[in-house]
């Protein structure tokens, strides 16, 4: 599979699209789905893969929601799932990471998601398959791939973890603010979620080594520990799966994100 187990192209999921332990997901807007979609594929609206907790948006959903998810969709222990979406992989990309957290990893993005898919002459639908049998598959959440508020605040100093900041620069340098408080995490590196995207080739993730350039002249280097983190962790889900896909091996997504990290009296924050 291409870049690791993390990203698949469009003509090889076409080529397996019909085998049996094959669920694709189509995490795009809903009218989008309505009007065109890739044949067989669930559709799954993206507010019923997170939770909230007004002010911090975006936390993990509870076991018995997302695993009541997960059995609608027919999925078990032997699905690969393929999820996509019509933005260049956010919301595909929070699918997957919130399944290598639940334990189910194997899970891939569809490279350029529909873009790719619809522009490059694959099939499309609009036509909603069969809802599948419940597959009854309960999952838990475990402690990997994940960052929290208390982790981040004993690692401030620590010259073994960085911090990517995948929002956008205004966010990043504080003249936007969606939080009680404005900046960003003390020492975080600005590296913008569809700066790794390729534009000229279908929002695809761009070359490894194109991405690896930019990260290492950011000091987001392989050998250190990487928090990922945006307003929710939706854009910063992306930038989690890219690093993935280069062989990061120690990368962790931050639910809440900065709703949790803006929101709270006692963390640090810097412009």
């Amino acid at each position: 599979m291409s870049q690791s187990r993390y990203f698949i192209e469009p003509d090889e999921l076409d080529k397996i699209r019909n085998n049996e332990n094959i669920v694709i997901v189509d995490l795009c807007k809903a009218t989008q789905y309505a009007q065109a979609h890739i044949p067989g594929a669930h559709f799954v609206n993206y507010v019923d893969i997170i939770k909230i907790d007004k002010p911090v948006m975006g936390l993990l959903p509870d076991n018995e929601s997302f695993s009541a998810l997960l059995s609608s969709l027919g999925i078990t222990n032997k699905s690969l799932i393929v999820a996509y979406d019509d933005e260049g992989g956010g919301c595909a990309a929070r699918f997957v990471w919130t399944l290598h957290v639940f334990g189910h990893e194997t899970a891939v993005v569809l490279n350029g998601g529909l873009h790719s898919w619809a522009n490059e002459g694959h099939e499309l639908s609009n036509v909603a398959p069969n809802k599948p049998e419940p597959s009854h598959y309960s999952v838990s959440k475990t402690h990997r791939h994940t960052a929290t508020r208390a982790f981040i605040l004993t690692h401030l100093d620590d010259a073994k973890v960085a911090f990517l900041d995948a929002r956008s620069l205004e966010e990043y340098n504080g003249s936007k603010m969606f939080a009680s408080k404005a900046g960003h995490i003390p020492g975080a590196k600005h590296y913008e979620w569809t700066e790794s995207m390729d534009r000229d080739n279908n929002l695809r993730r761009l070359p490894a080594e194109a991405i690896q350039q930019r990260l290492d002249a950011l000091g987001i280097t392989k050998e250190k520990e990487v928090v990922c983190y945006c307003q929710t962790h939706h854009r910063s889900a992306y930038s989690w799966l890219v690093l993935k896909s280069l062989g990061y091996e120690n990368v962790l997504g931050y639910p809440g994100s900065w709703s949790d990290w803006g929101n709270h009296p006692d963390s640090p924050v810097e412009t």
